[in-house]
C-alpha cells in the first residue's frame, strides 16, 4: 500500500474528526470528493484507489477532475470550488506529514478557486408566502405539522439541517419565546419567534406530544424528517401554492428560498445588516451584504432622494440636418 492510503485515513479520523470535531455533513461531503476523484481516475487511469500514490494526484490530474466535474458531471461553480476545497484540506495535512512532496503539494494547493456567475437570491414576497403557509392542508395530521414547519422556516430563516435537527426542548414558547439551533462550525444561537409563530408552534406541541428530547418534525416512523424530505414538502407545497399565486411558478423554491425570504423581510423592515447576520448566523457582516443587491425597494427609495427636483423630461434633437437623417437611419 502507498504513502496516500494511510494518509488520507489519517485524515479523515484523527485531522477532521477528532482534531477539528468536523461535523458529519462535512465528512460526508469530502469523503463524496474523494470518492469521485478516485472513479475518476480508476476510470481514466486504470489505478486502483489502493494503488494511487502521491506522484498520480498532481495539479493537472485535480485540475482535469475539476473539469471532469463540471463538463461531465454538470455541477455548478460553487460546487466545483467545494469540491477542491476539500482536496486543499487534505493536502495541506499531508503537507506536514510528507515534505519530500512538498513542491506537488504547492502546486495543487495553488490551483485557483473558479469565479462564477453571482445572481441575485431569489426571495418570495409576501402575498406568495401567504400562498405557501395556507398550501398545507390542516385537516390532517401531516398538514399541520407541515404548515407548522414552514412557518418556523420563513420566520427563522433556519437552515434545512437546522430546521431537521430540531426538538422539542429547543422550543420555548413562553416569555422571551425563542428556538435554540446549533447551526455552522458547532455554533449555538437563538432566534426569537413572533407571536403568530408561537401560537401555530404551541398548537402542533399540543397535538405533538411526546417526550423533550423527541424530533419538533418527526416523520410517519417518528424519526426526525430529513433533509431531502423538507426539500421535498416545501417544494410539493410550493407547487400546490402556485395555483392560487402565479407568480411562484416563475420561481424555484427551497428551503434556501425561505431562509432568504426571512432575510429580506428583515432588511425591508428596517433591520440592519448586523443583526441579520446575527439572525442568520452569520459571522462575516459580507455574508448578507447580498441582500442589499437584490432589494429593489431600497434603491427605488434611493433614487427617490436623490432625483434632481427641477429636472425636466426631453429629447435630444439634432441642430442639423445631416444629423437629423443619420438619426433617422
Amino acid at each position: 500500500m502507498t504513502l496516500l492510503a494511510p494518509t488520507l485515513q489519517a485524515f479523515f479520523t484523527e485531522r477532521l474528526i477528532r482534531q477539528r470535531q468536523a461535523s458529519p455533513h462535512t465528512v460526508v461531503a469530502y469523503r463524496d470528493t474523494f470518492r469521485l476523484l478516485f472513479v475518476y481516475l480508476a476510470e481514466t487511469t486504470g489505478t486502483l484507489p489502493a494503488q494511487l500514490d502521491f506522484a498520480d494526484l498532481d495539479a493537472a490530474t485535480i485540475g482535469a477532475f475539476l473539469t471532469h466535474l463540471e463538463a461531465d458531471r454538470g455541477v455548478s461553480v460553487a460546487t466545483r470550488n467545494a469540491r477542491l476545497a476539500a482536496l486543499r484540506s487534505m493536502f495541506r495535512y499531508a503537507s506536514f506529514r510528507h515534505p519530500e512532496h512538498a513542491d506537488l503539494i504547492a502546486r495543487v494547493l495553488a490551483i485557483p478557486s473558479k469565479r462564477g456567475d453571482r445572481r441575485l437570491v431569489a426571495f418570495l414576497t409576501r402575498p406568495e408566502i401567504d400562498a405557501i403557509l395556507a398550501a398545507p392542508d390542516r385537516g390532517s395530521r401531516t398538514g399541520r405539522r407541515d404548515h407548522a414547519l414552514l412557518t418556523v422556516a420563513i420566520q427563522t430563516g433556519l437552515r434545512v439541517s437546522e430546521l431537521s435537527a430540531l426538538r422539542r426542548a429547543d422550543v420555548v414558547t413562553g416569555r422571551g419565546a425563542h428556538v435554540r439551533v446549533k447551526g455552522k462550525g458547532r455554533k449555538e444561537r437563538v432566534t426569537p419567534l413572533s407571536v403568530h409563530t408561537v401560537a401555530t408552534l404551541r398548537a402542533w406541541l399540543e397535538e405533538r406530544a411526546g417526550g423533550v428530547e423527541d424530533p419538533l418534525f418527526p416523520s410517519l416512523s417518528g424519526d426526525p424528517l430529513g433533509r431531502d424530505a423538507i426539500r421535498k414538502l416545501v417544494v410539493k407545497h410550493a407547487t400546490r401554492a402556485a395555483q392560487s399565486c402565479p407568480s411562484l411558478a416563475t420561481k424555484q423554491v427551497g428551503v434556501h428560498t425561505l431562509r432568504h425570504s426571512c432575510a429580506m423581510n428583515l432588511l425591508q423592515s428596517g433591520v440592519d445588516l448586523a443583526t441579520i447576520a446575527l439572525w442568520l448566523g452569520h459571522e462575516d457582516l459580507r455574508t448578507v451584504q447580498h441582500y442589499l443587491h437584490a432589494d429593489l425597494a431600497l434603491k427605488e427609495r434611493a433614487l427617490a432622494r436623490t432625483s434632481p427636483p427641477n429636472s425636466k423630461p426631453g429629447r435630444y434633437h439634432p441642430p442639423d440636418p445631416v444629423l437629423a437623417f443619420l438619426d433617422r437611419l
